[in-house]
This record gives C-alpha cells, structure tokens and sequence, in this order.
C-alpha cells in the first residue's frame, strides 16, 4: 500500500498523494450523494475512510489513522440510520427535518466537549496530530455533521460549513494542496445541498419531527 503515499502529480508547485487525491475525492462523492438523500453516500465515506486509513497506517501515522477508524464507524452507524428511516418522507426516500432546539443543544455541545477533549488529548500526545486544535475542531466537526446526517437533520450543512472555514486554509497552509481544494468544492456543494433538504423539509410540512426516527 505504500504507493498511496506516492507522488500522483505536482500543480502550481504542489505535490499531490495519490492517497489525499483518491480519498478525498471520494469523499467529495459521498458528499454530492448526501445531497442527493442516495443511501450510498454511507458506503463512499467508509471507502474514503478505508483509504485514508491505509495510507495514514503504512506511513505509520497512528493518530491520523485512527481517526479515520471513527469515521468509518460512524459511516456505518449512519447507513443503519437511514436505512431504518427509509419509509419517512411521503415518497419512500430519506426523509430530512430541521432539529429541535434540544437537538441543537446537544450538536453544538457536542462539539464543544469534543473539541476541548480530542485538542487535549493531541496536546498532550503530540504525535497524534500535526496541529492539534484546527486538527480537534476539523475531526470534531466532520463527527458532528455526519451524526446529524445520519439523522436527517438540516444542520448538518451548517455544520460542514464551519468545518470548511477552519478546513480550506488550515490544508493548504500544511501542503495539503488537494485537501484545501476539495474543501472548496465541498463549500459550493454544501451550500446547493443546504437549500434542497431546506426546502424539501419545508414543503414536507413537518418542519421539527420531534421523536420520530430520521
């Protein structure tokens, strides 16, 4: 698997891994099928997960790679998720709501609690992570986005979309040229993404669901 740590190309004096170019493209797959409310976009972000995984392994990146091992987790969760809820919207598909307030609560918490202890934790083990509070606040971020995908919540776009502010400029600053670009493209189809589930939450006539599985 060392090729993944291979030089793909090199851009405007960028040299690009074919492990970062694969993974996150695929990644941005996942998310352009998480717009589309398609199940597959669980299966894409446990692959890109797979990938990163190995390439972070054999370059014996431990924190890097078991980052991606939660990831996967989650992804999977997510998949149980939807395909549970898939009768919910009135057509068959995925249905998708705007959290309650409560919910909302426990996001942003989350993320909070999360940063604070996963920044620690990569403070005080610095091996774990090449800058560890942008690198606590990125993996936190993504975590909370993909819970509130799994859930069929609106916010999780807004939860992508804070990840990109901290994302696009934190890649490109370290040499993740590709990164920092896909984080780009993640933000113009975050944005798309944001206002169809908006609207589709909006004429489901359902706008909170509280207690209904997502």
């Amino acid at each position: 698997m060392d090729w993944l740590n291979g030089e793909a190309f090199t851009a405007f004096g960028q040299h690009i891994k074919w492990s970062d170019m694969i993974g996150n493209v695929i990644g941005l797959l996942a998310l352009a099928l998480g717009w589309r409310r398609s199940i597959w976009t669980w299966p894409a972000q446990f692959l890109s997960g797979v990938i990163l995984f190995a390439a972070f392994a054999t370059s014996h990146l431990t924190g890097s790679a078991g980052k991606q091992v939660v990831v996967m987790a989650v992804a999977a969760w997510g998949y149980w998720q939807w395909t549970r809820g898939r009768q919910q919207a009135q057509d068959g598909s995925i249905g998708v709501r705007f959290a309650t307030w409560r919910e909302r609560g426990y996001l942003a918490g989350g993320a909070v609690v999360g940063t604070l202890a996963v920044g620690g934790l990569f403070t005080l083990y610095p091996s774990l992570s090449w800058d560890p509070w942008p690198d606590a606040y990125i993996f936190v971020g993504t975590l909370v986005a993909m819970v509130a995908q799994a859930r069929g919540m609106v916010e999780f776009w807004f939860a992508w979309l804070l990840v990109d502010l901290v994302g696009v400029p934190l890649n490109f600053a370290n040499g993740f040229a590709f990164s920092g670009f896909v984080y780009v493209i993640y933000g113009t189809l975050v944005l798309w993404g944001m206002r169809d589930w908006w609207l589709r939450s909006r004429r489901s006539g359902r706008p909170s669901l509280e207690g209904a599985p997502a």
